[in-house]
């Protein structure tokens, strides 16, 4: 399916911080934290709603409250750590499961390190926390080990998209649906994404 792009003017906005090279790391962080509130009004816009009893100041009605069982987030180690306090922020009571995985720089294959989710993560939909979609391995490496444990819904929220990484995430995945800021024009020789805004985890935590 397509991707749902998040055209939010503050959205687009903070990707251009992002992207600038002089932007400071303390800049960059917050940066990606207003991306990350806007990522995740985006993706739970279509949550489901139960009705139920409360009491105003004024008396009792019925209003509606998020229904469970609450979706699970699910960051991509390290770079989706910098996602996951802007989609904790909107759904606290969410729990998350951590996926570990590196790019092996010789192969741009994903290689899996950790996993670790609740108990329950079969009865939720998950949301993959991942800012770059470049290659698509990594998520597409996600997605199947949430598949793996019995997920069956399953979206993907990142900050850029490369055509490369939509079009390999599809293939293996036709029913995961991607939302992101913007996509950008493909991937380099190193499976960097040009113009991107280099390598997230890096920016994010000050390592190279």
């Amino acid at each position: 399916m397509p991707p749902i792009l998040l055209a939010h003017p503050l959205a687009q906005d903070a990707l251009s911080v992002l992207r600038d090279a002089a932007t400071p790391r303390e800049a960059f962080r917050a940066a990606l934290h207003r991306i990350a509130l806007l990522l995740a009004a985006k993706a739970t816009e279509r949550l489901a709603v139960a009705m139920g009893p409360i009491v105003t100041p004024l008396e009792g009605i019925d209003a509606p409250r998020i229904a469970d069982p609450l979706p699970c987030l699910v960051p991509v180690l390290r770079a989706g750590l910098g996602l996951l306090d802007g989609f904790q922020t909107l759904l606290p009571a969410a729990p998350v499961a951590h996926f570990g995985a590196y790019r092996d720089h010789a192969t741009l294959e994903t290689v899996e390190y950790s996993f670790a989710a609740p108990a329950d993560l079969a009865a939720r939909a998950a949301i993959v926390l991942d800012p770059m979609l470049a290659t698509g391995n990594t998520a597409s490496a996600a997605c199947a080990r949430l598949k793996a444990n019995g997920v069956r819904t399953i979206s993907v929220a990142c900050v850029l998209a490369a055509p490369e990484g939509l079009a390999r995430l599809a293939a293996a995945h036709r029913d995961v649906a991607v939302i992101t800021v913007a996509v950008d024009r493909g991937l380099d020789a190193r499976g960097y994404i040009r113009p991107g805004l280099g390598d997230a985890g890096d920016r994010l935590f000050g390592t190279s």
